[in-house]
């Protein structure tokens, strides 16, 4: 654990009832965060940062946010300027809409839209891949050069603005693989299976955390 981690930030994972939510909030412990998988929203208020994970369809887990009445703690998290982190559908979760459900409308926190995978490609991306990391001062990706391995499962990619995006992959054309905006982040990637480097972005993550409620 890092100098900066060792204050265990409290970091909220939000627990809306889709997928393995949980292997989220134990990366996050194995680096130094205090991490609750949780659906309160006075303990998502309080808390230093945020995690959107998501697994899955789309539209199922946009009506779950809904449903569990987390879409509003969500959008004031990232309002409020803490840290928060979406991961896989969590990232996708972030932007207008996607193609995987017409009609459900996302968080619309990021400017976008997100898309099928080009024809010609294997769907899902159900492979270990390298970064191209396009922001190397992004907190996120500090000490991830560039070929740094993760771990990805998912047939729908972002489509953004460039400069939101930290880091892509080539499949073989360039996918957004990482986004960010101030303290706002996310991966398309799980950095949770993705070994020592998914372990280095999460202590980066947690670091930035520490920091962050340090100055708060």
């Amino acid at each position: 654990m890092s100098g900066a981690a060792a204050v265990r930030p409290l970091v909220a994972v939000l627990d809306y009832g889709i997928g393995n939510l949980r292997s989220a909030q134990k990366g996050l412990e194995r680096v130094g965060a205090d991490a609750r998988l949780t659906s309160d929203s006075g303990l998502i208020r309080d808390a230093d940062a945020v995690v959107l994970p998501g697994v899955g369809h789309f539209g199922t887990c946009m009506r779950q946010l809904r449903a569990t009445g987390l879409e509003a703690p969500a959008l004031d998290a990232v309002d409020s300027g803490r840290p928060f982190l979406g991961i896989c559908v969590g990232m996708q979760m972030l932007f207008e809409d996607s193609t995987e459900a017409p009609g459900v409308p996302g968080l619309a926190v990021l400017p976008g839209s997100v898309r099928l995978l080009p024809e010609g490609v294997v769907r899902p991306q159900m492979q270990w891949n390298r970064l191209d990391v396009r922001r190397p001062e992004c907190p996120l990706l500090v000490g991830l050069t560039d070929g740094a391995w993760m771990y990805f499962v998912h047939s729908y990619a972002a489509h953004t603005d460039d400069d939101l995006v930290a880091a892509t992959c080539d499949y073989p054309t360039p996918i957004t693989a990482a986004v960010e905006r101030g303290q706002l982040w996310a991966t398309q990637f799980h950095p949770e299976k993705s070994g020592d480097a998914g372990k280095r972005l999460a202590q980066n993550f947690v670091d930035a955390v520490a920091a962050s409620s340090g100055n708060r």
